[in-house]
């Protein structure tokens, strides 16, 4: 049986008489089951790089590449266009299972209102139609679209059965008795004001809400004149449901271009995607969702979820692409994908990843939702459960760690010494239980020693409340850790656990000269040799995420602190000078300096700070002058 350096040297060169064109890679198994498709800019070069000694490709599935892979098959391109579209065909072809296929278990929801009915209303459609009706979305989310369902099935009076109801029924139904429906099904009605209604309806939906806000403030100031306080009041209801929405969308760009805004947030091999999508200049929708063991890397995935979102994946009709796609990684195939999703438009599409202004605000938004879509996802699944079950197993835990406290200390060259307590319940930040430490028994850099002072009163607090953690978590190796256990057993604590977490640091070089990083390291108390667990794991990214939001947290506080202390004014020490007086001596002299230099008579001419607050300051500044020389107010 071959070894895996020999294997890997029969497939380098194999690899090696591949063309440098652009081109598809199709990986299969023994069965002949493609695994996996890729692209290239030259297939030589990138074939290459999956077998050749010290990759810099950390993907889970490349090393199982030598037990796995059988064959290899390569379609040649003439560009990397074209490439790219053989890709999106092969992957939806074969679904391979380490390609991200962007599923979807329905087509995007529309809403439809045909004018033409006699009686209009506001269907939920999965399908735009070519009948003369008026469609809006497709709505990137259920939800979305059944708000906006909501807000005009309440508001605007429209009825809301369909017509086989319509034409059947024999007495109105509920919407008509709480006000929602005028039942045209059994009453006559007044036609021309159900008609104002649709067209209502209409602007609401084209986004024309300020237009339609002023319409129905004249309606109500109209009723209300005519006495007619019934109808003022619908109008009233209708016109806050209308501002509401309007102040629910944010205005997000001056250029009110229509943008799909993209952010990645990763933990190991799980990955989570949030679009905030940007219509009119407004942000009117965020959808996120959650990839669990996503072997490629960002900028493959990022083409992968664009081309099957826009040109439509194994499951689903793809979206119309609009005007912008703002990236939260730079992309090599950017200008392809435009020029890709400008063809199906019909129009110019920008694809591009900002840097700055408000695109770049907008690029943060689209990542905070990532991070939080992420954390909502594993929850549902039950992810974050398993990681604590994993993290009790490998660690050889005596408790569940549904509550995990980490602890950091911080300090610039001794002064400023701070600690940090940050918790974590079901694996997720409390932020409400965060606490800072100023360590006041211990002086200059002894970590060790401020570390045991901040969990000595942390322990003692938690020991009087009966409010102790399930897992200490220590930021540092093995003397940090004894630190934290010469506390516990100071004060008797006993039945929780205790590990500390070493941060990985440089080693050495490799044979190109590259920096070389051991390890994260986790150690226990009475345990010789750390425990090393695999550094893409759930589990220890997990304790790094909470040992570098401890590491945040306590670098904040202190920088807090620093930061006060520069701004602190002499003027502060001075008896009778208040924040109010100080701030009327700059703002009247400028400066400090012109503060410390004025004559009795500049002060007295202050604003409000009087004839005992003036001499105070010119006496703190000119100590030689004699209290007696101007006590009766001579300058």
């Amino acid at each position: 049986m071959a070894t895996r350096k020999e294997t890997r040297s029969l497939w380098l060169e194999r690899a090696s008489q591949l063309p440098e064109s652009p081109g598809v890679y199709l990986m299969k198994d023994a069965e002949g089951v493609v695994v996996y498709v890729g692209k290239a800019k030259s297939l030589r070069a990138r074939v290459r790089q999956y077998f050749q000694e010290g990759t810099s490709d950390y993907r889970a599935f490349i090393g199982l590449l030598d037990g796995l892979l059988a064959d290899l098959e390569t379609v040649v391109t003439r560009t990397e266009k074209e490439a790219l579209l053989v890709e999106r065909e092969m992957i939806r072809r074969y679904e391979p299972r380490f390609n991200i296929i962007w599923r979807d278990d329905k087509q995007y929801l529309c809403l439809r209102v045909d004018t033409s009915h006699e009686f209009p209303w506001v269907q939920v459609v999965r399908h735009l139609g070519q009948d003369g009706a008026h469609y809006y979305g497709p709505f990137h989310s259920a939800s979305a679209a059944r708000k906006t369902l909501r807000v005009v099935n309440r508001h605007f009076q429209l009825r809301t059965c369909r017509d086989s109801v319509l034409y059947n029924r024999t007495r109105p139904c509920l919407e008509h008795q709480i006000g929602r429906c005028p039942a045209p099904c059994v009453l006559e009605i007044d036609r021309a004001k159900y008609k104002e209604n649709v067209d209502d309806v209409l602007m609401f939906l084209d986004g024309k809400g300020e237009a339609l806000a002023d319409k129905v403030r004249s309606r109500m100031w109209g009723a209300a004149e005519r006495t007619d306080y019934e109808v003022a009041a619908h109008y009233r209801d209708q016109l806050r449901a209308i501002e509401k929405t309007l102040e629910k969308q944010k205005v997000a760009l001056n250029d009110h271009s229509d943008q799909d805004v993209f952010g990645l947030y990763r933990e190991g091999d799980d990955l989570g995607v949030a679009i905030v999508e940007v219509r009119g200049g407004r942000v009117e929708n965020v959808t996120s969702q959650l990839f669990e063991k996503v072997t490629l890397e960002d900028e493959a995935f990022l083409e992968t979820v664009i081309l099957q979102r826009y040109a439509g994946g194994p499951d689903q009709r793809g979206l119309p692409p609009p005007d912008v796609l703002l990236l939260p990684r730079p992309i090599e195939a950017d200008q392809i994908l435009a020029e890709l999703l400008s063809e199906q438009r019909g129009k110019k599409v920008i694809v591009y990843h900002p840097q700055r202004g408000d695109r770049a605000e907008l690029l943060r938004l689209a990542e905070e939702n990532a991070e939080h879509g992420f954390h909502e996802q594993q929850k549902k699944t039950g992810a974050l459960e398993r990681t604590l079950t994993g993290l009790k197993e490998k660690l050889g835990l005596r408790r569940f760690p549904g509550r995990m406290e980490c602890y950091d200390i911080s300090n610039l060259q001794g002064s400023e010494i701070v600690g940090s307590q940050v918790v974590f319940e079901g694996a997720l930040p409390a932020k409400d239980r965060y606490r800072h430490y100023r360590v006041k028994t211990t002086a200059g850099q002894d970590d060790f020693g401020a570390l045991y002072e901040v969990l000595s009163r942390r322990l003692k607090r938690g020991l009087v409340d009966q409010d102790l953690p399930d897992l200490l978590v220590i930021d540092g190796g093995k003397g940090q850790l004894n630190a934290a256990k010469a506390a516990m057993k100071d004060l008797g604590v006993e039945g929780i656990d205790l590990i500390s977490l070493a941060k990985s640091r440089t080693v050495g070089t490799d044979e190109a000269d590259r920096p070389e990083h051991s390890p994260e390291r986790v150690f226990l108390p009475g345990a010789k040799d750390p425990i090393v667990l695999r550094q893409t794991s759930a589990e220890l990214l997990l304790l790094a995420r909470i040992r570098d939001e401890a590491h945040r947290f306590a670098i904040t506080y202190q920088r807090k602190l620093r930061q006060k202390a520069r701004l602190a004014s002499p003027l502060d020490e001075i008896p009778g000078i208040g924040p109010g007086k100080r701030r009327a001596l700059l703002a009247h002299l400028g400066s400090l300096k012109r503060v410390k230099e004025a004559g009795l008579s500049e002060l007295l001419g202050v604003p409000g700070l009087g004839q005992k607050a003036a001499e105070a300051v010119y006496l703190t500044f000119h100590p030689d002058a004699k209290e007696d020389d101007f006590s009766h107010g001579s300058g």
